[in-house]
């Protein structure tokens, strides 16, 4: 197969005309059509997508999934709700175009948790996300369909996006690579908006290359979205050296240190003793690694700021789901009975308790307590990020609390000391910070992954230690089930 090589590889074949963008397309759907009957991936698949001509850029002539919270001219776009199921957008969002200008090729858009307001794969209108490692484990969420269709060979990328770890939990549950670029590297016109100040655009992919070579396109500063900035200076593929001598990174004791986890599973014991093979790694390839301390009141109060910030922001930016704009109507005798229906009867009980928090939080009498006391440790919490960033060019940390959780909750062994562990991605959220994670290890045959993190802007840095670390492990390019140790 071609579609389960590198962008760089399937571009050689593609001009040496030893495969056609057709062909392509034809091989990719075919795939597709087993990842959804497998995993459930996809809310919809493009069966009349056609190749393109093939040019000097890298995607061109190369399929590609997109995560249905993207808006796509003439394609169904649902945001994995019922509340969109029938809506069909009449514009492209900006990232969208910018692949196609480069001649990608869509062939479907992929599942996730509704509005990308959940952490499993298990919420979408459509059905549970399954793991292409194990079909009883989660992809975790909310690019579940993005992460489960790269992952099983369908193609080399696709898109997804991260309020708080969405791309990146992603990833390390299915064995691939998944980047967050600065914010506003990549215009969030035309992304369904979850919580606004925390939302990313971003890829997932095999290599950390692919992910270089992705966003290199996608990004760029964008008129329809004053958060954008111009990064035409910022060239992520061609920052790739691999020289990593010299670079200094940092891990958390108090997330990292086994002692913190009294109750700690088998397998969080595994994840965190690979965790310090990598970090032995990261000093036998010429990079310092230091162990520091974060103040744990701080640490512990995150999960609770995520909560109370997204879910307010998420009650604002979704009200215009009424049902009468766009969407099917609801019944009733008048406007508020008709809205009342189809919000009650359209969103899944996980957004609906989101919007009671938020509407609860954002009420003039509890904005001091919950709101702006959340804002105001979101801004703690990025300086201390802001400190380290002083001394260390990024923050490396372990993914979760080991691989792929179960569908069934009942069967993991966690605790509440586990939170911080679980959540500290989103700190990378709070920041704004490029963030990427990558395959770093195999526990019960399910990958685990390793993230870092550095300061805005400094997205070059960042891939290029991720890139060295890759190099250096057997882990680049794996297709679910082909279990590389």
């Amino acid at each position: 197969m071609y579609v389960n090589r590198t962008i760089e590889e399937i571009h050689d074949a593609l001009v040496k005309k030893e495969i056609t963008s057709d062909e392509l397309v034809k091989e990719s759907l075919k795939k597709v059509h087993e990842v959804e009957d497998e995993c459930n991936a996809f809310v919809t698949i493009l069966d009349d997508a056609k190749g393109v001509d093939v040019t000097d850029n890298l995607l061109s002539g190369i399929p590609f999934g997109v995560k249905d919270n993207y808006s796509t001219k003439g394609i169904l776009s649902t945001g994995s709700s019922n509340t969109l199921k029938d809506y069909v957008p009449f514009f492209d969002a900006t990232a969208i175009e910018n692949l196609k200008k480069a001649g990608a090729v869509i062939v479907g858009k992929t599942a996730l948790d509704e509005f990308g307001m959940g952490g499993t794969g298990m919420t979408a209108h459509t059905g549970i996300i399954t793991n292409p490692w194990n079909k009883t484990r989660m992809c975790a969420g909310s690019s579940a369909g993005s992460a489960a269709a790269v992952a099983a060979g369908a193609f080399p990328y696709a898109l997804g996006s991260d309020t708080g770890d969405s791309i990146r939990k992603p990833a390390a549950y299915c064995g691939i690579v998944g980047y967050k670029p600065t914010y506003g590297m990549i215009s969030r016109y035309g992304l369904f908006p979850y919580a606004s100040s925390l939302d990313h655009c971003g890829v997932l992919t095999r290599s950390v290359k692919d992910a270089a070579i992705v966003v290199d396109v996608m990004k760029g500063k964008d008129a329809k979205d004053m958060t954008s900035w111009d990064s035409s200076n910022i060239h992520l593929k061609e920052s790739l050296t691999g020289n990593v001598k010299g670079k200094k990174l940092c891990y958390i004791k108090e997330i990292c240190d086994l002692s913190n986890y009294p109750l700690a599973s088998t397998e969080l014991k595994e994840h965190l003793a690979n965790f310090q093979k990598t970090i032995e790694l990261c000093k036998k390839i010429g990079m310092e690694v230091e162990e520091v301390s974060v103040d744990k009141k701080l640490l512990n109060a995150e999960p609770a700021v995520y909560i109370v910030l997204s879910y307010a922001e998420a009650t604002s930016n979704l009200s215009n789901l009424t049902g009468i704009i766009f969407g099917p109507r609801g019944n009733g005798e008048n406007i508020n009975e008709m809205m009342m229906d189809h919000r009650t009867n359209g969103f899944s009980p996980l957004i609906k308790r989101r919007f009671v928090i938020g509407s609860y939080v954002l009420q003039k009498e509890n904005q001091e307590k919950y709101f702006k006391n959340a804002q105001r440790v979101r801004r703690l919490l990025v300086n201390a990020w802001k400190d380290l960033f002083k001394k260390y060019d990024g923050v490396i940390l372990p993914v979760g609390s080991g691989p792929a959780k179960h569908l069934n909750k009942d069967l993991d062994n966690l605790s509440k000391d586990t939170e911080i562990l679980e959540e500290h991605l989103q700190i990378g959220n709070f920041g704004g910070f490029p963030s990427i994670t990558i395959p770093n290890g195999f526990i019960n045959d399910l990958p685990v992954g390793v993230n870092i993190t550095g300061n805005c802007y400094d997205d070059e840095n960042v891939l290029n230690i991720a890139y060295a670390l890759e190099s250096n492990m057997n882990y680049k390019n794996m297709i679910a089930k082909e279990v590389r140790k």
